[in-house]
């Protein structure tokens, strides 16, 4: 096989020719079947140091200029999609790719858009007071319905980040788990 791409920043097992990559591409748009931004991609590719980011990058611009995949706006962001097209390639070639590749990517897809999801519909508010502390208020809502808004004080903005991110991580555990609490 020859390799043709960049491979800086590619862990042992990655992607290294640039038909390959586009391939992945196709396959991981075709896998989730949900819109992604072009962060998110190359984000998913990434992750586990399936590709390099220019590679990717250079990727995404050839399959748009072939019609493989296709930009649109949705809810006010660029948002890459797979075509008819790219997903016949994907279904007929998708075997050429490492199944370790293909797993790897598409685990990473489905965080990142599930990651993505819970931060669109879900708001988290930071307010500095006057002390050095924040108060952080979670609003967890299902569709338009406010299920819970709670504020918390914290000390420090280490601490701040580190309960933002387990909100952001499990949003529903946090609201069980207080209900829990408040109902036994």
């Amino acid at each position: 096989m020859e390799y043709d791409a960049f491979d800086g920043g590619i862990e042992l097992g990655g992607l290294r020719s640039r038909d390959d990559i586009r391939l992945l591409v196709c396959y991981l748009l075709k896998s989730v079947d949900a819109p992604m931004s072009r962060m998110m991609l190359n984000d998913a590719m990434q992750q586990d140091g399936l590709a390099n980011y220019f590679e990717v990058s250079q990727a995404i611009d050839e399959l748009l200029k072939s019609g493989n995949i296709t930009m649109n706006v949705v809810d006010g962001e660029e948002a890459l999609s797979v075509t008819d097209r790219g997903r016949e390639a994907a279904d007929l070639l998708e075997t050429g790719l490492p199944r370790t590749v293909r797993e790897k990517a598409v685990n990473s897809a489905i965080r990142l858009t599930t990651r993505a999801k819970i931060e669109r519909e879900n708001r988290i508010e930071v307010k500095r007071e006057d002390d050095g502390g924040y108060t952080i208020t979670f609003t967890l809502f299902d569709r338009d319905t406010e299920l819970m808004k709670l504020s918390v004080y914290v000390a420090d903005s280490l601490q701040l980040e580190q309960i933002k991110q387990n909100f952001i991580d499990d949003p529903v555990k946090v609201y069980s788990a207080i209900l829990t609490s408040l109902t036994v």
